[in-house]
């Protein structure tokens, strides 16, 4: 990308915020996001797309990194998918009419904005996408050219978070009969309550191995090497980028690519030559894992086989954390980051996109779950009605009235015999009147 990227962001603020807050434990923080922007371009145009009735909270961060707050209507009918047919209209508007415009950046989750990324890619826009890994659609990071995570703008907090100061026990010199009463109460009522209080901060999560990245390394280079270019670092994040638009050094706990290849060399996985500046990657041939990472379909039976086993449990929904017991439960030794997953969350967003499960985010409670579409096949189509056999036709042919026939006048056999005998001029001559005499 040797051109200058001039960055046109817009944020599905409701859908966003809600992501964050269930899976992260956080609030969204759009500086975070912008930062994160301008290390690949100039941001030109901000918007977010909200009711911002509903959001007062978040109006001061817009204002103060001066994004532009486009309110949405709802209907009386809930227009579940009113931000997006607002954001859609506004991004196709600017790639019309803006030119200068080369980049646009969708902060959201949604999977409904995958005709819009390709639409965009049609008219030769580069396209970010930010979101999470444990709720944006896998096909969204998929098909656009960079996808940045929230999880890789986390920065491990400085102090922990705060916790609500705890009374101290009073002193025993102040009895209070009253108050005693209660401590002789049976344990069933001394338990803490079920509410849920406010959930700490998730940190960054823990890094991935090293070794699982190198397939996509691998292939890197030999891409490079077919188009007989020298791999330097640029080029060759660059190429990985352009084959999984996924990829993220911080996810393998680098702080920058120059860190995460030099983990790499470190690691005896591949031969960095030249100076500053100038670094050459070439891979090891010899070096090579010994058994190849597995994939991550290789860890739905797994989950597939919890599901049907919990389904009653499910139909009414869980908590991730609770699915998340169940499946150690069935197998104590499942990992998933051995399948590429930094959490189970992320491991339950692919299974989504598979079918196999349906999340809903929840600001309160977090990340519910629900059986996908797998378990709910479609019902069979109604057989088409056969037609009724030919003798039951004829039945009804037989039941039918036969048409009415005018009647014809009947002659006698003297008459037609007379007329027979008649000359035909004599039957066609007119009929004289005898003329009755006076007398009679």
């Amino acid at each position: 990308m040797n051109e200058k990227l001039k960055i046109a962001v817009f944020v599905d603020y409701d859908n966003i915020e809600i992501g964050v807050k269930s899976t992260l434990q956080r609030d969204l923080d759009v500086a975070m996001v912008l930062d994160a922007l301008k290390e690949r371009g100039d941001i030109v145009a901000k918007f977010a797309y909200a009711d911002w009735g509903r959001q007062e909270g978040a109006k001061r961060q817009m204002a103060e990194n001066a994004v532009q707050m486009v309110q949405r209507v709802p209907s009386p009918r809930g227009d579940k998918n009113g931000a997006d047919i607002n954001l859609a209209l506004d991004a196709m508007e600017m790639a019309f009419t803006h030119d200068h415009i080369n980049t646009f950046a969708i902060v959201s989750g949604d999977s409904d904005f995958i005709p819009l990324v390709n639409k965009l890619k049609e008219y030769g826009k580069t396209i970010f996408v930010v979101g999470g890994r444990g709720f944006t659609s896998t096909i969204l990071q998929k098909n656009c050219h960079e996808f940045i995570s929230f999880e890789s703008l986390i920065d491990e907090p400085q102090r922990p978070p705060r916790q609500p100061p705890q009374p101290r026990p009073e002193p025993q010199a102040r009895p209070e009969p009253q108050a005693a009463e209660p401590a002789k109460a049976p344990p069933e009522q001394q338990r803490p309550s079920r509410q849920r209080g406010p959930r700490p901060e998730r940190h960054r999560p823990p890094p991935l191995e090293l070794g699982q990245a190198m397939p996509l390394v691998e292939r890197a280079l030999q891409v490079l090497e077919r188009r007989e270019v020298t791999p330097q670092l640029g080029l060759l994040k660059s190429t990985m980028l352009q084959l999984d638009p996924r990829f993220s050094e911080k996810a393998y706990g680098a702080g920058s690519f120059t860190d995460f290849v030099a983990k790499l060399k470190h690691a005896d996985y591949v031969n960095i030559s030249g100076g500053e500046g100038r670094y050459v990657i070439e891979r090891k041939t010899a070096a090579k894992p010994e058994e190849p990472a597995p994939r991550p379909e290789e860890a739905l039976p797994l989950l597939r086989d919890v599901l049907e086993t919990q389904r009653l449990q499910l139909d009414s929904g869980c908590l991730a954390e609770e699915l998340a017991g169940w499946v150690s439960e069935a197998q104590p030794e499942f990992d998933c980051k051995k399948y590429g997953f930094q959490e189970f969350t992320e491991f339950l967003n692919f299974a989504q996109d598979k079918l196999l499960v349906r999340i809903e985010p929840d600001e309160e409670k977090g990340l519910l779950v629900f059986l996908g579409a797998e378990f709910y096949p479609p019902a069979l189509p109604e057989p088409p009605e056969a037609p009724a056999p030919e003798d039951d036709q004829r039945a009804v042919l037989v039941l039918k009235s036969p048409p009415a026939v005018p009647k014809r006048r009947r002659t006698t056999r003297k008459k037609s015999a007379e007329a027979a005998a008649t000359p035909r001029a004599a039957r066609t001559a007119p009929r004289r009147t005898r003329k009755k005499p006076v007398g009679e």
